[in-house]
């Protein structure tokens, strides 16, 4: 294994900088490096060590000494008449004082760090001002420092061990260097005016400019690469949160130092140093805390393991506010140590995996980092303003993408360099001549379960699919794309099934009466059939999958010919909703009679008006020209169902109130684990048929033996409980899954372990009413427990649960339920 150190963050650099000094300062006893050792010119120049006890100091002219210091160690001067390209630094541990000066530097840091606590909220720029306004420009890229790609790729060599002698070039790394001398990787540019009216922030992005794209990919202006402010008390790096060191609690879990005494803005400033004290994998950096007023000057947080990341926030000071405000932020993510591929940006950077058999050396991938830097300009504190649809977190102005260059030469704070310039050019030219934009829509589509052609998108699920009833079912559909129109959509699939010797089909069509809520008004008709009680929410996003296991297994449907009227739109705040009039003509295609009222019912017909509502509070949205984007997905998150039979209209034969309601949660932990906690409940008022009652979504066959019963896991179905075993007309499920990390067991053999518990409490009123089919109620809660183990080799694994409680069967292996597992990991 060979370590990758980088330098990730420097201080004080002059811009016209001619010489340049680089080195590594460490303990003189023990070899270890020394984070953030203070180095000194003799003309004043200054900077810090990073986590690695590395530093880079770029001068106008060469020093002659160089002065470091470090608390608890001899302060030592070096003489640099003798220039050397790296410098190794000893500093010797003050023995005697070591102890002393340990004890009294962490008494006067927790104290500052204390004080930094209590007067946050005063500090706070969100806290204490009531209004302001600003602007800044962004720029992200994604490239590589040449000169720290080796030399040897350029050269000429000899291939000794050849029967011919001759020379040969490393022709990678060559073309590599050839390109990133020239131009960067990615190059990205963003203008934005931030308004703030407590306690909302919001975006206007009024122009973005996309290296190789017309039109930018909007998900990556809404990808978050470091919190907006360092007081609140969760810290994110990267999209991953860290307690803050300067949250409430912060000292249970945080060591602090103070390394030194600085000027920011004229004022006086300590430098603390922290890490954190629990785990390896939590922040360490550096706090400039105001010495007058214990606010929060400077910033430096960084991470270091599979991805290193450093994120700085420099601020300046404003005397009549009384505050520092934040100026500037600066990200950097370069590659640490993996033993697996790592992605960013959602598969779109991807870093290569070490291995132990590896003895070439660095690539010169292996030196590409992505680098952002945002500063802010025409700052106005406390002006009038009142924020517009403040719900929406980022709003894209239509014309954004289309800015001219004077735009860009105004508000760039630096005039692009060459490479920047060239950078715009080379991939314009690239994206064109390859026709990527073409092939990441064509991506997109096909991740969703669409085939585009032309103004069509075929829907792969229609393809081919299987059930006890149909058999084989074969078909083919689809929907108009933007290319068809913008404003209306036709969508439509036609089926037919081999053991049932039918067909189905659906014809469908919308306008969009509305951009900014992505609002469409349309209709359809369905002659299909559906599994019965499988009361599912309108709203769900279809899912593509390229095989599903349950309706494998089932044999009870019924016929639905379906007349529907609906709006979608996105009008309420952070909500999706659906509202729609239908009438269908139901046909039980299995022994069944419905009791009503002193009449049988063997076909029926149903006129039902429904709302179905998703509700994100906690998620941020996007306003793009294409409409709105859920960028920052948050939980929990809520659905609601409200269903109810119209009387007297269009021939209903039943007079019924239905209500659905779920909760999701999710929450990752900075080791990798994830949980995920899903409830949901269904009530029925009325007089409802079992069509369309609730069964829990079993997943299990009725089979003697144990390995019959082997089929494929469902998402969250119950794996335990048998195809038609219970039916309610009021039923609350709760499910509890727990991810671990994954673990390699062998090359290639990486499963992700699971565990998960699932349970559910039923009733079903006037059981008398439902004739010709056997079932049971959940009055007394089903209980099942499993393991899940995932993707233990190219995506496929196992799963095992068992059943328990008041309803667990006499037989113990009826009790157990094997299933395999197939999980399609897309990046997504």
């Amino acid at each position: 294994m060979k370590r990758f150190l980088y330098l990730l963050f420097f201080f004080s650099l002059s811009l016209q900088a001619q010489f340049q000094v680089n080195g590594i300062v460490k303990n003189a006893e023990t070899k270890k490096p020394l984070p953030f050792a203070t180095l000194k010119t003799e003309k004043g120049f200054t900077t810090i060590t990073d986590v690695d006890g590395k530093f880079n100091l770029l001068l106008p002219e060469a020093p002659e000494t160089l002065t470091v210091s470090y608390v608890g160690y001899t302060t030592q001067s070096y003489s640099l008449f003798e220039q050397k390209k790296f410098l190794t630094l000893l500093l010797v541990p003050r023995t005697e004082e070591m102890k002393e000066a340990i004890v009294s530097n962490t008494t006067l840091a927790h104290r500052v760090i204390r004080e930094v606590i209590r007067l946050k909220n005063q500090n706070n720029p969100l806290q204490k001002l009531n209004t302001f306004q600003y602007k800044t420009y962004n720029k992200l890229l994604v490239t590589a420092n040449p000169d720290s790609i080796s030399g040897k790729i350029d050269t000429l060599f000899t291939d000794f061990s050849a029967k011919e002698k001759g020379f040969k070039i490393d022709s990678s790394d060559y073309k590599f260097k050839k390109i990133i001398t020239k131009q960067h990787l990615f190059l990205t540019e963003k203008v934005s005016v931030f308004q703030f009216e407590k306690p909302v922030v919001k975006e206007t992005i009024i122009g973005t400019k996309m290296a190789g794209f017309k039109e930018p990919i909007y998900e990556l202006l809404g990808f978050s690469l470091q919190s907006a402010s360092v007081y609140d008390d969760k810290y994110e790096l990267f999209e991953t949160k860290y307690k803050s060191p300067i949250s409430d609690n912060a000292l249970e879990e945080y060591r602090y130092k103070i390394l030194d005494t600085v000027t920011l803005g004229n004022r006086k400033v300590w430098v603390l140093y922290f890490n954190n004290k629990i785990s390896r994998k939590g922040l360490e950096g550096l706090l400039y805390i105001d010495r007058e007023n214990f606010a929060v000057a400077k910033a430096v947080m960084r991470i270091r393991g599979v991805l290193n990341i450093t994120g700085i926030h420099e601020f300046d000071y404003l005397p009549e506010e009384k505050v520092w405000f934040p100026v500037r932020k600066d990200f950097k993510i370069s590659k640490g140590k993996s033993k697996e591929p790592t992605s960013i940006l959602g598969g779109r950077i991807e870093f290569a995996a070490e291995s132990d058999e590896d003895t070439k050396g660095k690539n010169a991938s292996d030196f590409t980092y992505l680098a952002s830097e945002m500063r802010v300009f025409d700052l106005q504190i406390n002006p009038k303003l009142k924020i517009k649809k403040s719900y929406i977190a980022i709003d894209v102005r239509p014309n954004a993408n289309q800015k001219e260059e004077t735009f860009w030469k105004a508000y760039r704070l630096d005039s692009l360099d060459v490479r920047s310039e060239k950078t715009y050019v080379a991939l314009d030219s690239l994206v064109t001549k390859e026709k990527i934009e073409k092939k990441i829509k064509f991506g997109r589509k096909i991740i969703n379960g669409y085939l585009p052609f032309g103004p069509f998108d075929f829907d792969l699920r229609y393809l081919l699919s299987y059930n006890n009833y149909e058999g084989f079912r074969l078909g083919i559909g689809g929907i108009t794309n933007e290319v068809f129109s913008k404003k209306f959509r036709l969508e439509g699939y036609t089926a037919y099934g081999i053991k049932d010797d039918d067909s189905k089909y659906h014809l469908g069509g919308a306008v969009r009466i509305g951009n900014f809520s992505n609002s469409w008004i349309g209709g359809s008709f369905t002659d299909d059939l559906r599994e019965i009680a499988s009361t599912t929410f309108a709203i769900d996003k279809r899912v593509f999958k390229l095989y599903d296991p349950r309706p494998i297994n089932i044999s009870t449907f019924y016929n639905h010919k379906t007349w529907r009227a609906f709006v979608e739109t996105k009008i309420i705040p952070k909500t999706e909703s659906i509202w729609q009039l239908t009438h269908s003509d139901i046909q039980p295609l299995f022994d069944y009679t419905f009791l009503n009222n002193d009449r049988l019912y063997r076909e029926f017909g149903m006129t039902m008006a429904m709302v179905s509502i998703q509700w994100n509070p906690f998620s941020d949205y996007m306003q793009t020209p294409n409409g709105k984007i859920e960028f920052e997905k948050r939980y929990p998150k809520f659905t609601f169902q409200f269903t109810q039979s119209v009387a007297n209209l269009f021939n209903n034969d039943f007079e019924f109130t239905k209500v659905d309601a779920r909760i999701e949660y999710e929450k990752k932990y900075l080791n990798g684990q994830k949980s995920t906690v899903l409830i949901q409940a269904g009530y029925v008022n009325g007089a409802v048929p079992i069509t369309h009652l609730y069964n829990s979504s079993p997943n299990n066959l009725t089979k003697d033996n144990l390995l019959q019963r082997i089929t494929i896991a469902g998402k969250n179905s119950f794996e335990t409980m048998y195809f038609n075993e219970f039916f309610s007309s009021e039923f609350v499920m709760l499910q509890f899954k727990h991810g671990f990390k994954r673990i390699e067991l062998f090359k290639k053999v990486r499963p992700s372990l699971v565990l998960v518990s699932r349970m559910a409490w039923g009733d079903l009123k006037n059981p008398q009413q439902h004739i010709g089919i056997t079932y049971k109620t959940l009055n007394d809660g089903f209980f099942e427990s499993g393991i899940e183990l995932n993707q233990i080799y190219k995506g496929f694994g196992l799963t095992g649960f068992y059943r328990y409680g008041p309803y667990q069967l006499a037989r113990f292996e009826d009790n157990i339920a094997l299933k395999l597992s197939f999980v399609l990991d897309l990046g997504l």
